[in-house]
């Protein structure tokens, strides 16, 4: 079953603001006080861009002009908004995502769809993973998101939008019935104040009123348009997250560990598993990297991190994994770890020309044998003579890349995870 995540920051741009001023020695925090991004105080020109919870129970909306929101709350505080660090925040806010899975799709600066199928074996539970999410955001950048879970990005997103801040929710379709239909129509995904008004004439007053209609009587009143809204009330939309090819500044991933690593034979194995990752992400990319580093972070929260410029750039695992565990053996402490991670940067398209060297192969133990034609191939590449190891390695990770997304990410596995 597919699991999609959606991910949104509670009041973006005020939460944004908050969080730098608190970095600068703040005494107030934006989201704790009447306060809104948008126009100027002085002035009271321009329009609502964001409000905290206080300043929303003054009836303050986004959108409304500044001017209105001051006739509602007279001690109305107001910052302008500053959009180059709010897309700073952004690009932090997806790199940490992209941590966990590089299916990630963004549709604004302040939300993201995460396809959480392919990691969902890594927890307990979808809620458990949203959890971590949640909470590793908040831990490291101060600020809150909300996490709505679902079998598709429509349902998610509404799931995401019930109560605030700082939670997670899910709307199965299961629980449409209950969670959703009862809500007003107002909450329904792409029912804007025309299409509101036009549903009250037909005296719907809530989703589950638009559910069970007609659907040919909102197409009559309401177009195609009609259609679409039944179609989002009864909970149908798209269940496919579309990630943007990755950027070439750097791929990487990582990974909290449920209890701290003391030894380098623990740390190997995570390291491993991260090299894969990253390994098959720079090649879906059509990427290699000419840097890596590993980072730390102790069990005192303390991070850090060690690089190295690749004599030739790589997107090879093994490759990338001896390297990570070369880097790691030369600056962990010996201290208990909570996190690893493993990041590439200097990217190169993969067509570029390799030095080739000369190193023993890795051995492999396949459990794909109900696909006879993969495993001969695999064998064929490890015994072909007079070819250099690198093309091997490529030849033999094109294999197993195809072996795992036909039959799943377990299906083969190197000796070494044995």
């Amino acid at each position: 079953m597919t699991i999609i995540f959606h991910i949104d920051v509670n009041s973006a741009f005020l939460s944004w603001s908050a969080v730098e001023e608190l970095k600068n020695g703040a005494d107030r925090d934006l989201r704790k006080i009447n306060a809104i991004v948008g126009g100027d105080q002085k002035s009271r020109h321009g329009i609502v861009l964001a409000k905290s919870q206080s300043a929303k129970r003054y009836g303050i909306r986004t959108g409304e002009p500044v001017a209105n929101a001051f006739r509602k709350c007279s001690d109305l505080v107001v910052v302008p908004p500053d959009h180059r660090r709010y897309q700073e925040y952004s690009k932090r806010l997806m790199e940490l995502l992209r941590d966990y899975t590089p299916d990630i799709e963004q549709v604004s600066v302040d939300e993201c769809f995460m396809d959480f199928t392919g990691i969902a074996h890594r927890f307990h539970s979808p809620i458990d993973g949203a959890m971590e999410i949640k909470n590793a955001v908040r831990d490291k950048f101060g600020f809150t998101v909300n996490v709505g879970i679902s079998t598709n990005k429509l349902l998610a997103k509404m799931a995401s939008d019930f109560e605030k801040p700082d939670k997670v929710h899910t709307l199965f379709p299961e629980e449409i019935q209950a969670k959703m239909w009862p809500l007003p129509v107002e909450d329904l995904f792409m029912a804007g104040r025309s299409s509101v008004e036009t549903l009250h004439k037909l005296e719907m007053r809530t989703i589950g009123d638009v559910a069970q209609a007609d659907p040919a009587i909102l197409e009559l009143h309401l177009k195609s348009h009609g259609r679409m809204l039944w179609e989002s009330a009864n909970g149908i939309g798209d269940d496919v997250v579309r990630p943007v090819r990755a950027e070439s500044k750097g791929i990487g991933n990582s990974m909290t560990l449920a209890k701290d690593v003391t030894t380098e034979e623990e740390a190997g194995k995570v390291l491993f598993n991260l090299a894969e990752s990253v390994g098959r992400r720079l090649r879906n990319a059509g990427m290699k990297a000419g840097m890596l580093s590993v980072e730390i972070r102790y069990h005192t929260f303390r991070d850090n991190s060690h690089q190295k410029q690749l004599f030739r750039s790589t997107n090879n695992d093994m490759e990338i994994y001896d390297i990570a565990m070369e880097l790691f053996r030369e600056f962990w402490n010996g201290e208990p770890i909570r996190l690893l991670g493993l990041r590439s940067s200097k990217l190169v398209h993969e067509d570029e020309p390799e030095q080739m060297s000369l190193f023993d192969m890795p051995i492999l133990h396949s459990s794909a044998g109900k696909d006879t034609h993969s495993t001969q191939k695999i064998h064929s590449i490890l015994s072909t003579e007079h070819t250099s190891r690198s093309d091997k390695l490529r030849n033999l990770d094109e294999a197993l890349d195809q072996i795992r997304k036909k039959y799943g990410d377990d299906a083969v596995k190197r000796g070494t995870q044995l």
